[in-house]
């Protein structure tokens, strides 16, 4: 796909998640799974924007976009065969392993985007003394992702018949790949965010490269989690789930 300028709207985002769910869909490629959970959160804040549910719409739109070219830069950057950040490079090269189940293919992908872009496009929206302002709204939108990710959990079900037998597997197990402790996300996001807004230029590299390897380790125990009887019970539930991609992007895709 050629480079085309970033988004400047969350239409254009729109647009541009549009074009990568069609060509995931086209090439039967997991990483459309992602894109396609994304695409729902962002028609989703698009509707509270125009509904009024933040404090201040247009703020939320440019963090929405901020927030989003994070990952469409990290997804070009990866197909062209650049550097991207760890995180999001443990995220791209789950899509190429068949075993992980949808969902957690979904949640690596969300782990990234949550626990590293999130916080840094938010600092960069709302600098200085201007973040406080921004938290309210900054829950809000974490709580559309929550509850979109939620909702995916039981659509998924219809794709995967024995996901339920995590539960017996290890009761703990759920808890650990479903929610992947997704407060704890929102919470630290919001931690990244104020790191990002009081660390000096120079010492903030350094800070992010060791933030990047700390989410790309959990996204790498959400892909493949430790444990013998664990993986043999994802591989059980994984050999009854749907392996038709473009069938599943269209699960995904209602709303």
């Amino acid at each position: 796909m050629p480079s085309q300028p970033p988004p400047k709207t969350i239409d254009d985002v729109l647009q541009e998640l549009d074009q990568i769910i069609f060509t995931c869909r086209k090439e039967s490629s997991r990483l459309g799974y992602f894109a396609t959970l994304y695409r729902n959160v962002t028609i989703k804040i698009k509707e509270g924007i125009a509904a009024g549910v933040f404090d201040d719409g247009p703020r939320m739109e440019r963090l929405d976009v901020a927030f989003a070219n994070r990952y469409l830069a990290a997804l070009e950057s990866f197909r062209q065969n650049q550097p991207v950040s760890n995180c999001w490079r443990v995220a791209f090269q789950t899509a190429s392993n068949y075993w992980p189940l949808i969902i957690q293919h979904l949640l690596v992908g969300t782990n990234a985007h949550i626990n590293f872009d999130l916080g840094i496009a938010a600092a960069g929206i709302a600098p200085d003394a201007q973040l406080p302002t921004l938290r309210e709204d900054f829950d809000r939108i974490n709580n559309i992702l929550g509850g979109m990710i939620l909702k995916v959990r039981t659509d998924v079900e219809g794709l995967s018949p024995w996901i339920k037998f995590l539960d017996q597997v290890a009761p703990t197990t759920e808890d650990k790949i479903i929610n992947f402790s997704l407060n704890k996300a929102r919470a630290s996001a919001w931690l990244v965010a104020t790191m990002v807004n009081s660390t000096p230029p120079e010492k903030l590299g350094t800070k992010l490269s060791i933030l990047d390897d700390g989410v790309a380790m959990l996204a790498s125990l959400i892909g493949s989690p430790k444990g013998r009887l664990i993986n043999l019970g994802l591989r059980g539930i994984r050999l009854r789930e749907s392996n038709d991609v473009p069938h599943i992007i269209d699960v995904l895709s209602q709303i």
